[in-house]
């Protein structure tokens, strides 16, 4: 007889996470000890592939691999499209996501479609996807935030990433950051709407967001130290998703404030910077302490302002009244029928976004 309980959930977990100098030296191990076998698909960019990609394919070829390799662009529906379908043409058994967010995303994306394992190999860290269960893509004018897989395993080289734009890493940090307002939208959702939240998840959102701002001054341009303290928490960010099957521990009211300025004014800044100063404005909502927020990102090097973003005022405030429109089944701070635009444009003012 059933006792009537049938809650059941799955997570998927990285298996092994290489961290630290030099690391990328141990990608032909890691896939051996994996059992991996037959052909790799590298996927990587024109920037990667100088900085990490030949380097990859040299050591999996030394271990016998057969290494090919896919050169694409940004996240895009057109970019995932040609990389499932060079996947099918090598017959590749597994891939390499080798370079930034975009690249990650993709290689994600389609191992995902595809069924077959993926290793990530990130040579920036500018959000908290290297191994997290979502990846965003581009489809039309319109940017989706979809299901993907979780890497077999992540080799982060702090040598490879502090090469990278300083920029880059204090965009990841602001990103990791703003979990501190999605995690107070999530405890919203569940008071007043009794959504479910996984404690678990919240706290590893939370224990990441916290080690970057306890360690915002640490955080600085030309140290590869500064990658080895933010490099931990932007990746347990991104398990804190697989545990709550979905990215409420990382993404509210701050994520759809800053995909609104995507539409608004896109290619002004990156997702992070946005995530960042959209934290601030919402923690601020929230009656939490968002000058601690602020000064974290000063203390890094991240926009706290609409003029850092290189966006307006104007366009701030239409992101912060429009916001609310992005994602109706997730409820935040905004509530169902968002800010009017003098409520936004005191806001932004009295956190001295605009």
């Amino acid at each position: 007889m059933s006792d009537g309980f049938t809650k059941v959930r799955a997570m998927s977990f990285p298996r092994q996470v290489l961290a630290g100098h030099g690391v990328i030296e141990q990608a032909g191990t890691m896939c051996e000890e994996f059992e991996l076998k037959g052909t790799t698909l590298i996927v990587t960019g024109q920037t990667t592939g100088e900085l990490a990609a030949k380097q990859v394919e040299q050591i999996l070829q030394d271990k016998g691999f057969d290494v090919q390799k896919c050169v694409v662009g940004e996240a895009s529906r057109a970019n995932l499209v040609k990389v499932e379908e060079v996947s099918k043409d090598v017959k590749a058994s597994f891939l390499l996501g080798v370079g930034g967010g975009s690249k990650i995303d993709l290689a994600k994306l389609a191992s995902f479609n595809l069924n077959m394992p993926f290793l990530s190999v990130p040579t920036s860290a500018s959000h908290d996807g290297i191994a997290s269960p979502r990846a965003s893509i581009k489809d039309g004018g319109n940017s989706l935030s979809l299901n993907a897989s979780v890497p077999l395993g992540v080799i982060a080289d702090t040598r490879i990433i502090f090469k990278a734009p300083y920029r880059l890493l204090a965009s990841g940090c602001a990103d990791v950051i703003s979990n501190t307002a999605a995690i107070l939208d999530w405890q919203l959702a569940d008071r007043l709407r009794s959504e479910f939240i996984s404690s678990s998840a919240a706290n590893l959102a939370k224990y990441a967001a916290e080690s970057i701002i306890e360690n915002a001054a640490a955080i600085k341009p030309n140290l590869e130290d500064s990658v080895w303290v933010a490099i931990r928490p932007i990746i347990i960010s991104g398990i804190s998703m697989a545990v709550a099957g979905s990215s409420r521990p990382t993404s509210g009211s701050e994520h759809m404030f800053s995909h609104v300025l995507d539409k608004i004014a896109p290619g002004k800044a990156l997702h992070g910077e946005q995530c960042g100063v959209g934290t601030v404005m919402m923690m601020y909502l929230h009656g939490g302490d968002w000058q601690r927020i602020r000064d974290a990102l000063q203390l890094i090097g991240a926009p706290t302002s609409a003029k850092e973003l290189g966006v307006s005022r104007e366009q701030i405030i239409e992101a912060l009244v429009h916001a609310h429109e992005l994602r109706k089944d997730r409820y935040t701070i905004l509530g169902d029928r968002g800010l009017t635009p003098d409520a936004a444009e005191r806001l932004a003012t009295i956190t001295k976004v605009i």
